[in-house]
C-alpha cells in the first residue's frame, strides 16, 4: 500500500486491489485523477504568448547586467539616496536592484517555463531494484530523451539559449566586483607596495617599546632589541599597520670575530650589531626568539630557524628564503640609521616572488 486518500481509502500504483481494514473487503484501485489540459496546451496563442513571456524575462538580464557595470563605474561612491528613514549609497542600491532584478527574473523564467510550457503529463513509475543494468541505461536514456522533448526546445529553441545567455551574463558583474579586492598585482604595482617598506637611507632605528632612537652604546654582545623605522610614528591607521607589517626589525649585537659578514655586507653593520626583518619568510609570523650562544633566531609557529651569524640563512625548518637584513650605519650624532631599504621583498615567499638574486656573488 503506497498511499491513501482522504486518510481512509487504500490505494496501490500496481492496480491490484488492496484490503480496507474499515470496510472488510477489498477495494479497486482507483487510478490517477483524470488529467485537465492547461491554456497553454489547448489554447496556441496562449502558448506563444506564454514563450514569448519567458524569452522576454530573460533578454532583460543582460541589459540589466550591463546596467550593472555602468552604475559601478558611473555613479560616484560618494553619491546617496535619501529615503527619508534611511540615507543609502546611491551606487550600492544601484546595483542592489539591477542584480536583484537580474536573478528574480531568471527564477520566474525557469519556474514559467516549467509551469505552462514544459509536458504537462502525469506518469507512474513502478519500484525496481536499485541495481544498475543495461536496460536500466537504456531507459534512463530513453526517459532523458524524452525529458528534452517535453522541454519543447526543439520546438522553441530560443528559450535554451537565452537561459544560457542570461545565466552566463550575469558572471560579468561578478568579475567587474573582482576589482574591488584591490589594485592587479603586476610588477609595478609589487614593487611600490608589498616589496617596498618606510625604511629608507638616514631612517633612524627606534625601540619598538618606548621609541628611544638606538645607538650602538645602547646594546651589548648577545642582546636582541625589536625595533622600528623612526618615521612609522607619522602614520596613522590602515597605512600604520600595513607600513609596521613589513617595516618590523629585529636588532641584534654579537662578536664580530664569532659571525660571518660575506664582503658584499661589511658595510651593513655597525661593530657586530645587524638588522634584520622581524617577519618570518616561510607565512610572515613575527618572530624574536633569540638563542644567544648560537645566533640563532626561531619562529615559534612553525621551528623555521635562521643563523642570524651568517646572513640570517635558513638551517632548519619550512622556510625557503634567508631572512632579509636591513643595511645600516651610524649618523653624524651617533644614532643607529638605515642606508637603504630591503635590497629583497620582505616576508614570506608568493607566486612571482624570485628569490635567486637574493645574494650577491660571493654572499654564501
Amino acid at each position: 500500500m503506497d498511499r491513501t486518500e482522504g486518510g481512509s481509502r487504500p490505494m496501490s500504483w500496481n492496480n491490484m486491489p488492496v484490503q480496507d481494514p474499515e470496510l472488510g473487503h477489498s477495494v479497486a484501485d482507483p487510478g490517477l485523477e483524470e488529467h485537465v489540459e492547461r491554456f497553454t496546451d489547448t489554447d496556441e496563442g496562449a502558448g506563444n504568448r506564454a514563450y514569448l513571456a519567458v524569452l522576454t524575462m530573460l533578454g532583460l538580464v543582460p541589459v540589466l547586467a550591463i546596467a550593472f557595470v555602468v552604475i559601478y563605474f558611473a555613479v560616484p561612491r560618494d553619491a546617496y539616496i535619501d529615503f527619508g528613514w534611511l540615507r543609502a549609497s546611491a551606487m550600492n542600491v544601484g546595483l542592489g536592484v539591477t542584480a536583484g532584478l537580474a536573478v528574480l527574473l531568471i527564477g520566474l523564467a525557469v519556474v514559467q517555463w516549467a509551469r505552462v510550457l514544459m509536458g504537462d503529463h502525469e506518469s507512474v513509475d513502478p519500484r525496481h531494484s536499485a541495481a544498475s543494468s543495461p536496460e536500466d541505461v537504456e531507459l534512463t536514456m530513453h526517459h532523458f530523451r524524452d525529458g528534452v522533448e517535453q522541454a519543447a526546445v526543439k520546438r522553441r529553441p530560443l528559450i535554451l539559449g537565452a537561459l544560457g545567455g542570461a545565466l552566463g551574463i550575469t558572471l560579468v558583474p561578478a568579475v567587474v566586483l573582482l576589482a574591488d579586492m584591490g589594485p592587479h598585482p603586476t610588477r609595478r604595482v609589487r614593487e611600490q607596495t608589498i616589496e617596498k617598506t618606510i625604511w629608507a637611507p638616514g631612517v633612524r632605528l627606534v625601540n619598538d617599546e618606548n621609541w628611544v632612537e638606538l645607538r650602538p652604546e645602547h646594546l651589548e654582545v648577545g642582546q636582541l632589541v625589536n625595533a622600528q623605522p623612526a618615521n612609522y610614528r607619522e602614520l596613522h591607521g590602515v597605512e600604520a599597520h600595513q607600513a609596521k607589517a613589513k617595516a618590523a626589525i629585529i636588532v641584534v649585537r654579537m662578536d664580530p670575530n664569532s659571525i660571518t659578514i660575506p664582503p658584499s655586507r661589511q658595510d651593513w653593520q655597525v661593530s657586530g650589531i645587524l638588522a634584520y626583518s622581524k617577519i618570518c619568510t616561510h607565512v610572515g609570523c613575527p618572530i624574536s626568539l633569540w638563542e644567544r650562544q648560537t645566533h640563532h633566531l626561531l619562529c615559534p609557529c612553525h621551528q623555521s630557524t635562521f643563523d642570524l651569524g651568517n646572513s640570517g640563512v635558513v638551517v632548519f625548518g619550512p622556510a625557503a628564503r634567508s631572512l632579509p637584513q636591513l643595511p645600516i650605519s651610524v649618523d653624524d650624532e651617533g644614532y643607529l640609521v638605515a642606508t637603504s631599504d630591503f635590497t629583497v621583498p620582505v616576508g614570506p615567499s608568493y607566486f612571482e616572488r624570485d628569490s635567486r638574486n637574493d645574494f650577491k656573488d660571493g654572499d654564501q
